[in-house]
């Protein structure tokens, strides 16, 4: 399962980015280290009601969840890649889910006594953009006014040949040689392509539709993009695997979008990151 965990962990993104000024916290939370023996709760996150449950991620990806960064914005300890967690909490009375963020940070620095600093540093990044030529797919215009669902699930399923991820409205598949892209914003296949690439990759597209397309991947490149999210992830490479992905493109998913009317450019841009200065290795009792 660990091709499931290594591109999970970005999903969470799409729940929000606001963060209200005052403090807000879970009304009752747990934090239990995940077995080792993948014997714990499927890897995802489930929010229903007032109550959420979220396992399978590392105290990395849970910071970058709190501060809604992706894994290369989050400067932490190697250990903080490795021990998985489970967290399941209760929302408070009135809170939204674009709070869930703030209420995460908040369980961290009680239960693990993190302390973090920020900073924005510049990092190379691609940008997705719209080539000159024009778009080759076409989008389905995303409805304003259409209720949130009563669940919201992030979630996926994996195996040797890949992974797959819903994304609520839409998922993101990379597996059999294939990448599967169904009714995705623009922001959130942005989000996606960073696990598969040495750089964040940002929307510079100003499109605002979902798209759905397919592409399919030589062998070898297939393999080069699962190569790069388990050294994105802090997932062991084989040396031959390692020497293998020193040949690779760059960006080995980026002459493939490219048949959609898409490019990424390389291009620099400072980014917000968070520094963890401490943090306890097992968290305090629930």
């Amino acid at each position: 399962m660990r091709s499931l965990r290594f591109v999970l962990a970005c999903v969470l993104l799409i729940v929000g980015r606001a963060i209200a000024q005052t403090t807000l916290q879970f009304e009752v939370a747990s934090v239990r280290p995940t077995p080792g023996d993948n014997s714990g709760p499927p890897i995802g996150m489930r929010i229903t009601g007032a109550r959420i449950q979220i396992s399978g991620y590392s105290l990395k990806d849970y910071i970058g969840m709190a501060y809604s960064l992706e894994p290369p914005q989050v400067i932490a300890p190697e250990w903080m890649t490795t021990q998985r967690f489970e967290i399941a909490g209760n929302l408070p009375v009135g809170s939204t889910r674009q709070q869930l963020p703030q209420m995460i940070q908040a369980l961290l620095v009680e239960r693990f006594q993190l302390k973090v600093h920020k900073e924005s540093r510049e990092f190379p990044v691609y940008a997705l953009t719209v080539n000159k030529g024009g778009l080759k797919i076409t989008g389905t215009p995303v409805d304003p006014t259409a209720p949130q669902p009563p669940a919201t699930e992030v979630n996926g399923s994996g195996s040797p040949a890949g992974v797959v991820i819903s994304m609520g409205a839409g998922s993101f598949g990379l597996a059999d040689n294939r990448l599967e892209v169904k009714n995705l914003t623009m922001p959130e296949l942005a989000n996606s392509l960073t696990r598969f690439s040495e750089r964040k990759t940002i929307d510079a597209t100003g499109l605002t539709d979902r798209f759905t397309f397919t592409l399919e991947l030589s062998q070898e490149d297939y393999g080069f993009a699962m190569m790069r999210a388990a050294i994105n992830n802090g997932y062991p490479v084989s040396p031959q695997g390692l020497r293998a992905l020193d040949g690779a493109p760059s960006n080995v998913l980026g002459q493939y979008i490219a048949r959609t009317g898409l490019v990424l450019e390389e291009r620099r841009a400072p980014l917000d990151v968070v520094v963890v200065d401490s943090a306890l290795r097992t968290p305090t009792e629930n």
